[in-house]
């Protein structure tokens, strides 16, 4: 019942912003890149722990920023000629800056005991500035970690998302974190992305959904996440030259996320090396740049950061570009239904069998040993047919074929739905809804033994 009473409400409190004008997603995703330049605000209960990864049975009383004022953050924000900011409202550690009915762990059963995120909102907004939120699926104090989630962790990951997409006016976008990442292990089956998609959707029409995950999905296309998004101190470098995707850059302005006690005397980051080696370069690579900003325990920025800020917004003015989007493929969200399947093939090298094209891992590949003329690759879905209305071939770095053919076993048969070129480094093939219990690729011509990293089957939600 409480569930249901929870949808009604997102339903009726959302009518005004699904009344909105809705963009398509690539005026949406053109929109996110004209924005250029951001702040990334990580502030949570590890600022007071001197850790970016906090102890998920700290106490809520550790929360206590006396001082806190989000109009400082946000007038520091606009004399950097920034554009939006974006707040950790949860952290992987699971405590929640917002008023949530979802848990106790939560700022206002802190000594501070007021809602941040509101406070946030409030005070960006009146700047003119774009609202973003950061939330973290991993969660370590409500155990939702590999090995424990449950469909309850399921549907708390739901209603935060609803409370967070409700309460506080437009959210321009979500930037979503422990999903699908090495260190993480929380897979896009463990809480469903697609369901979790389609409720924010649901909410918010024009709200963006980026998932930092570049750790694992190749750069040329948009793997479970509307913004390609790069975390460059975890090594994640998007390609200036070739990019043609809408993408997100993020570093901090310190050493590290969070604040830090030594920060206030720390050297940060040069303007100089933020403005030319980050905001230029990435911008005029369909790249948004997201430099992050770590409050300190009273909830201020500190002076030399203030400082560092000022002078960027001297260096850099914000002057229009013309860069804009073109042919940029939909996103894939569904499960992938050939994901470990049974699987074989024509003769291949022996580091390199066919059991690596559908392991779920992009950096391992099936490769075609060189002296087969016409290589095969073959998928069994299921003993039953099976719906499905897109197939993927992702190959990392570098087109190794073009010429092929797609087929699927159907009432005994052999059904072609593709047969040509495509010089992709991942194709995307959408077609209407067919049924079959087996899918194969034959590839009729070959620059070098071709490479397949991953082979995908979906049923999209159409």
């Amino acid at each position: 019942m409480k569930k249901n009473l929870l949808f009604l409400l997102a339903f009726v409190l959302s009518f005004s912003l699904i009344a909105q004008e809705r963009k398509s997603l690539l005026e949406l995703q053109q929109d996110f890149i004209d924005l250029k330049f951001g702040m990334f605000i990580h502030f949570n209960i590890p600022t007071f722990m001197n850790q970016d990864w906090a102890d998920p049975d700290a106490s809520p009383s550790l929360f206590n920023p006396q001082k806190m004022d989000c109009s400082q953050w946000a007038e520091t924000a606009k004399k950097a000629n920034m554009t939006y900011g974006c707040l950790t409202t949860k952290h992987h550690s699971g405590f929640c800056i917002w008023n949530t009915e979802t848990t106790d762990y939560n700022v206002m059963n802190s000594p501070f005991g007021k809602d941040v995120v509101k406070e946030y909102v409030d005070a960006f907004r009146l700047q003119g500035l774009e609202v973003m939120l950061y939330y973290s699926i991993l969660d370590t104090h409500h155990k939702l970690r590999p090995g424990f989630i449950t469909k309850e962790h399921v549907e708390l990951v739901k209603k935060q998302l609803v409370e967070l997409l409700t309460n506080y006016g437009e959210i321009k976008a979500l930037i979503i974190d422990g999903w699908d990442a090495p260190w993480s292990r929380i897979s896009y089956d463990d809480i469903p992305f697609e369901d979790i998609y389609y409720l924010v959707k649901s909410i918010q029409p024009n709200c963006l959904i980026m998932d930092l995950n570049a750790a694992k999905y190749p750069g040329e296309a948009l793997f479970y996440t509307d913004i390609k998004s790069y975390e460059q101190g975890a090594g994640q470098h998007i390609s200036k030259e070739r990019n043609c995707l809408p993408a997100l850059s993020c570093l901090p302005i310190n050493s590290s996320w969070f604040w830090k006690s030594d920060f206030p005397n720390s050297e940060v980051k040069s303007p100089e090396e933020i403005v030319n080696e980050n905001i230029i370069p990435l911008n005029n690579s369909y790249c948004n740049f997201i430099l992050n900003v770590a409050p300190n325990r009273d909830g201020l920025i500190d002076q030399n950061v203030i400082e560092a800020l000022e002078e960027i917004g001297k260096l850099w003015r914000n002057n229009p570009i013309d860069n804009k989007l073109v042919g940029v493929k939909s996103p894939i969200i569904s499960y992938n239904m050939a994901k470990n399947k049974p699987i074989n093939s024509s003769w291949s090298n022996d580091m390199y069998i066919m059991d690596f094209a559908n392991d779920d891992n992009f950096n391992s590949a099936w490769i075609s040993n060189e002296t087969i003329s016409q290589p095969w690759l073959e998928v069994e879905l299921a003993i039953r047919e099976q719906a499905f209305n897109m197939i993927t071939i992702a190959q990392r770095g570098h087109n190794t074929f073009s010429n092929y053919k797609l087929e699927y076993w159907h009432n005994n048969n052999w059904i072609t739905l593709f047969e040509g070129d495509n010089k992709d480094i991942i194709k995307i093939h959408r077609f209407p809804k067919v049924w079959g219990s087996k899918v194969r690729i034959i590839i009729n011509k070959q620059h070098t033994p071709p490479v397949i990293n991953e082979f995908g089957v979906y049923a999209e939600r159409l």
